[in-house]
């Protein structure tokens, strides 16, 4: 499918303006041509006829001035009709594009980082606006034009237009070997954008810690990298043009060296010097229309490769099978958890992230997941409520498999308590709602309380109206975690999944949010992670994971009495706890 085609399957309704627009452009082109004829008309009435031909000059110049402006309306009137197109393209693609990336596994978004999303989306739609309003209506010109040049500087005298047409020849064949290295740089050209766009988005997040830290150069470190690597990258890429480009301006521009003697051999063969010169006057204002032309072309293929980069570059994010939608969706009857032979491996991962994992969770009880930084526990977690679907095996809520449940009613059954939360730039009213919209006020303040927030809100002038972000206030990390769990008190789903929800908070918030967590929790199915022990040492299994794998499982008691990893595990646990800071003795 060509890159044009793809376009216009995004221009609903306006796809008429397109071809429209190419006429009318090729229209303008033909209409800004004439007036060189009658130039040349004009200036032959003053040699043969002189001043007895008044009128007819001045009919003449009347016509090349009308058709002068007309040449500008009519591609003001093109230009009227790609935008148009262009503007519908570029908003279907966008909408396109979000209404593929909402459906994505959630599990999408911890391989696509906002900053490189937005740029895929938003820039390339961009990109392709600018080829559909802009450089596309000069493709007629791009034609009609130098055909046009063509007919004439034959038609009035074929030797000087052998001579005029060949810097144009050596022009051309210049810039199609330029062009051939253009396009292995394009590809280059869009990674380092995106690139640069990631890590600039990625840094400017960051500031705050960054000057917590102290650590602003080292920071701006990766930031600065990316930028020297396209500067490297494009200066050298400039570089090798450099030759090139002023040889083929110099040929291009040079008609008049060919033409010069070509005619000065014409007046000496034929003696008909008023007629040669006329005719070079002619060629020496069409001739620049085919360098015109030619950079025009140069800048169409440009634009058309950039275009098909920003397309299949948005086809590659959106290439992601959507989350699967049952064709008979089950209806969840019970709220127990269960694993049945699970493996799993991320996308073009050669290795398992999960292997072969089974264990159940009934209805009301809590299972908790220990186990080194990088084992499995995580996903495991997540594979619950589909940020990705396993591979193998099957993942089971009231033992329906979860790839048969709508997402919709999946995802009312789940709630997340994660250890990166996510306030939205809106009131904290807006933010606790986000749980369930129709909650009412009742409902809200009561899981403003149960989650501990009443001290935060009744602290803030506005109370629940207040914003959070530039426009508002600032919360500390605990003080946001405790609004998110007021978020899933809302929420009031059967099943709850706590992926380290204390891991970034003080001892204050953390006692504050372990009461929560209790309330919470209460009479629901709960799987947690946790790598603080003592908050898992009343669930009522623990499963130690390692290596994608259940190493060993069993109560907080029946795990050391086994002396096995969660021994191991709980005696560094303590010994950590105890660790304080002392004074160097010397020896």
């Amino acid at each position: 499918m060509s890159t044009l085609s793809k376009l216009q399957a995004h221009m609903t309704g306006r796809k008429a303006f397109l071809p429209l627009s190419l006429f009318l452009s090729a229209l303008s082109a033909l209409m800004g041509m004439a007036p060189y004829i009658l130039i040349w008309f004009i200036i032959r009435e003053f040699i043969i006829a002189g001043a007895s031909s008044q009128v007819l000059i001045h009919t003449y110049a009347l016509w090349a001035a009308g058709l002068a402006v007309g040449s500008i309306i009519v591609y003001f009137l093109a230009l009227m009709s790609s935008h148009l197109a262009a503007f519908r393209a570029e908003c279907n693609m966008r909408r396109y594009a979000m209404k593929k990336v909402v459906k994505m596994p959630l599990g999408f978004f911890d391989n696509n980082t906002s900053g490189r999303i937005r740029k895929v989306i938003d820039d390339n739609a961009s990109i392709t606006h600018s080829f559909l309003a802009h450089q596309l209506p000069d493709l007629a010109a791009s034609i009609v034009m130098p055909i046009t040049a063509l007919v004439l500087i034959f038609v009035f005298d074929w030797r000087l237009g052998i001579a005029c047409i060949a810097p144009v020849v050596i022009a051309m064949g210049l810039m199609n070997a330029m062009m051939g290295k253009g396009r292995s740089f394009l590809k280059k050209y869009m990674d380092s954008l995106e690139d640069m766009n990631t890590e600039a988005v990625e840094y400017v997040r960051g500031i705050p810690v960054v000057k917590v830290f102290q650590q602003t150069v080292f920071s701006f470190k990766n930031f600065h990298n990316s930028i020297i690597r396209y500067r490297d990258m494009v200066f050298s890429y400039t570089k090798v043009w450099r030759k090139p480009m002023s040889a083929y301006i110099a040929i291009i521009n040079g008609f008049t060296f060919f033409l010069v003697p070509v005619a000065i051999l014409l007046i000496g063969h034929t003696g008909n010097y008023a007629m040669v010169i006329l005719n070079m006057f002619l060629y020496i204002l069409v001739a620049p229309v085919f360098s015109q032309s030619i950079m025009r072309s140069m800048n169409l293929t440009q634009a058309i490769g950039k275009a098909k980069e920003a397309i299949d570059r948005m086809n590659d994010l959106t290439s992601t099978a959507p989350l699967a939608e049952p064709d008979n969706p089950q209806k969840i009857k019970s709220n127990d958890v269960a694993f049945k032979n699970v493996s799993f491996s991320y996308p073009g991962a050669d290795k398992k992230a999960v292997n072969n994992v089974s264990f159940n969770v009934s209805e009301g009880k809590s299972i908790a997941l220990v186990g080194a930084s990088g084992g499995g526990k995580t996903t495991i977690a997540r594979l619950v409520p589909r940020f990705w679907d396993v591979d193998e095996g099957e993942v089971c809520i009231g033992g329906i498999n979860v790839k048969d449940i709508a997402h919709k009613d999946l995802m009312e059954h789940i709630s997340f308590v994660f250890q990166n939360t996510c306030l939205f730039k809106t009131s904290l009213l807006e933010n606790i709602k986000y749980g369930n919209h129709d909650a009412t006020m009742d409902e809200v303040n009561r899981a403003v309380d149960l989650a501990q927030c009443r001290e935060i809100i009744d602290r803030l002038p506005d109370g629940l109206n207040t914003k959070i972000g530039t426009e508002g206030t600032y919360l500390s990390g605990g003080e946001q975690q405790r609004i998110a769990l007021a978020r899933a008190f809302v929420k009031n789903a059967p099943i709850v999944v706590l992926d380290e929800a204390t891991a970034f908070t003080d001892p204050e918030n953390e006692h504050l949010i372990q009461q929560a967590l209790k309330k919470l929790t209460e009479g629901k199915t709960v799987l947690m992670i946790a790598h603080r022990l003592t908050s898992i040492q009343d669930a009522d299994n623990i499963l130690v994971v390692n290596k994608g794998g259940i190493a060993e499982q069993g109560t907080h008691n029946e795990l050391l009495s086994q002396e096995g990893i969660y021994t191991k595990m709980w005696n560094e646990y303590k010994q950590s706890v105890k660790w304080t800071i002392g004074q160097e003795v010397a020896v």
